[in-house]
């Protein structure tokens, strides 16, 4: 459940934030803060990122692939325990 409280919370955050640029810093820093919690915030990680990117494009095919591959890469570096500020946009506040 935490882990998927982490994965919340970063796109919550990534939502309010709304910074051109910041997508794979939160998609990192989503799973990063999820895969610390164990095997079961791993693979809440995997599983909730699945889902939005699946629907991503079937609707949007050509854009969305584009944001899921840099999604995905930002997936993996956070969840394998890279540092997501490696994503972290210039100007981005330092509430996020």
């Amino acid at each position: 459940f935490s882990g998927a409280w982490d994965m919340y919370r970063a796109y919550r955050d990534m939502r309010e934030a709304n910074y051109i640029g910041a997508d794979k810093y939160f998609h990192a820093r989503g799973n990063y803060d999820a895969a610390q919690r164990g095997p079961g915030g791993a693979w809440a990680a995997r599983v909730i990122r699945r889902r939005p990117t699946m629907c991503l494009r079937l609707t949007l095919r050509r854009a969305a692939e584009k944001r899921t591959r840099a999604g995905q890469e930002g997936n993996a570096w956070g969840r394998n325990g890279g540092d997501p500020n490696r994503y972290r946009p210039a100007g981005l506040p330092s509430k996020y």
